[in-house]
């Protein structure tokens, strides 16, 4: 298993889990990013830069994940490609993604983008909480250890 980040904007607080998780767990880390992101020194823990553009990160992750690995992204098109390739995605909010529950996610996402371009403020998601970081931390426990 390897974990794959869509690091643009995923919590620097779920950054600092990850980077503990990956020396304890010995397992590959490598953030996926259009910018320059700070790593702390670890041979577990990778920064992969990719040119500017509209879904490249998320090209480049569809293109290496593999069955089993896992992907850090709160992007619901990027967990239904990660998840038709046999990998797990998380949301840095801790919703595991899975086949039972991705098709809905991606329906709702269109509904609202649908509201949004006709004008409706459908408002943006609330700060992440403590509760939101628990979860994240222990559903990435438990990934880790199966």
């Amino acid at each position: 298993m390897k974990i794959w980040v869509d690091a643009d904007a995923c919590p620097v607080v779920i950054k600092e889990i990850l980077f503990r998780a990956a020396p304890r767990t010995r397992i590959e880390t490598t953030l996926v990013a259009n910018q320059l992101i700070r790593i702390p020194p670890s041979p577990f823990i990778k920064m992969l830069q990719v040119p500017q553009g509209f879904d490249v990160a998320d090209n480049e992750i569809v293109k290496r994940v593999e069955p089993g690995d896992l992907v850090i992204t709160s992007d619901i098109p990027l967990a239904d490609e990660v998840i038709e390739k046999g990998g797990h995605a998380l949301s840095p909010r801790g919703e595991l993604f899975t086949p039972d529950n991705i098709k809905a996610r991606l329906n709702m996402r269109d509904f609202l983008d649908t509201m949004r371009a006709s004008g409706v403020d459908t408002g943006g998601p609330p700060a992440l909480n403590k509760s939101d970081r628990m979860a994240f931390a222990n559903h990435l426990d438990r990934l880790l250890t199966q």
